[in-house]
């Protein structure tokens, strides 16, 4: 593809029309192809992560197969966790590369090949047997996720530009909500085979991280000098200590946690009962839809303020789980178009989320130290999310309009709290 027509399709994209001034020489050069084959490695990356979900597609699959309830269980904790913790001791590994992007390419295959075992296992073996086999795979897909996770908030302020990096990532996002949502129109349908279906979508995420892993591997990326890696890794909590503003952003963040832990609890909330998988596939289509509709918006948005991105989503998540709260006292939450509509206002917050804490804490961190905050960010919020799942379930004893009031409160708190971040973004005004 010619240079000009990339660097054309990119200022469409993001509204760039400066060179990078954050960016050297060599990165400035690559910064329209690069930021190309991030949207579209991005965009195959998220699609499979929609594709095999473990909130529906795993949980599921697993049931199907005769997996102990334990074991189902485990899903969810095993795939937030295990991208989360372990990167605190990745950092130093992948500080130590020279190029970075083989240690996200590298995770993304290692993701693919990880979704093949599983398809594998689902074919041929059933029982405890399959669904401990399904976990270990899952488990195995996680790590290399949090490989991915750790690596590329470097690689994007490497090779993107600070004004544009939000756009680029909310690109992606929107696309491959496209895909994710004719996924969940099929389950919804039950026009197809539902195991068939499941399974096909998860050798089509198996492909898709393979394919993006690839595409990656084609990035621009300027040799830097190694880091020697010394050091255990929980020096790196030092930032801890330095930084108050890494602190208050991790609280900031803590919060709005609650965001991605209430959609269960609103299918419950609205009476699911039996017809669960069906409900959750709609969980899925609201997901990916509020997806398609706002995240190229909060991108751009957050490339101007991604402070302002963590406020607005922290108090639209409350509002959304405030108004589940209110349907329930006023006997309308098992109307059809209640929790529908609820679950879209709450995942436009929770892409909200997503959308602006990963721009700010690219723009906030130090160069030198973008790694590290990373890691120490999301081992804290991996921390986090266990001790939240395990407060969320223990308010569900006392009902689920409990635990999703306890939701509500923390995305609350969470908005709130985000008005005392600085602004890391260079604003076009100023």
């Amino acid at each position: 593809m010619p240079q000009d027509f990339q660097e054309e399709i990119f200022e469409r994209l993001t509204g760039a029309e400066d060179e990078a001034e954050d960016l050297d020489s060599a990165a400035r050069e690559h910064e329209a192809p690069n930021g190309l084959r991030h949207a579209l490695s991005l965009s195959m990356s998220k699609v499979a992560d929609g594709l095999i979900d473990p909130k529906l597609v795993l949980s599921w699959l697993a049931t199907t197969l005769g997996a102990p309830p334990v074991i189902v269980g485990l899903l969810v904790p095993i795939r937030e966790a295990g991208a989360l913790l372990p990167q605190l001791f990745t950092v130093n590994l992948i500080r130590a590369m020279p190029r970075r992007k083989w240690a996200w390419a590298g995770g993304s295959v290692v993701q693919g090949s990880a979704a093949a075992v599983i398809v594998l296992v689902a074919a041929v073996l059933d029982g405890a047997v399959a669904g401990a086999l399904i976990a270990a795979a899952l488990a195995v897909l996680a790590l290399a996720r949090s490989v991915c996770s750790v690596s590329y908030k470097d690689i994007l302020g490497k090779t993107v530009g600070k004004s544009r990096r939000g756009a680029i990532t909310g690109t992606a996002s929107s696309a491959a909500s496209l895909a994710v949502v004719a996924f969940a129109l099929l389950l919804m349908m039950g026009a197809v085979d539902r195991l068939a279906l499941v399974l096909s979508a998860i050798a089509l995420a198996a492909v898709f991280w393979v394919g993006a892993g690839l595409i990656f591997g084609t990035l621009r990326e300027t040799a830097r000098q190694a880091s020697t890696g010394q050091g255990v890794p929980w020096e790196h909590f030092r930032h801890l200590r330095e930084d108050p503003q890494l602190v208050h952003f991790i609280a900031v963040r803590g919060m709005l946690v609650s965001t991605a832990l209430a959609p269960p609890f609103l299918v419950v909330l609205g009476g699911a009962g039996g017809a669960a998988f069906e409900r959750l596939g709609a969980l899925v289509l609201a997901s990916a839809a509020a997806s398609f509709v706002s995240s190229y918006v909060w991108g751009r948005l957050s490339d101007r303020s991604s402070r302002w991105v963590l406020i607005l989503s922290g108090l639209s998540g409350a509002a959304a789980l405030g108004a589940a709260l209110a349907l329930q006292a006023l006997g309308l939450v098992q109307a059809v178009w209640a929790i529908p509509a609820v679950l879209f206002v709450l995942m436009i917050a929770y892409h909200g989320v997503r959308q602006g804490r990963s721009t700010y804490l690219v723009d906030m961190a130090p160069r030198e130290h973008r790694s590290a905050y990373t890691a120490v960010s999301n081992t804290v919020i991996g921390l986090i999310l266990l001790g939240s799942g395990v407060i969320g379930a223990l308010a569900s004893v006392a009902g689920t309009a409990a635990a999703v009031a306890l939701f509500a409160v923390m995305a609350l708190v969470g908005g709130i709290a985000a008005f005392g971040l600085n602004e890391v973004e260079v604003l076009e005004s100023s």
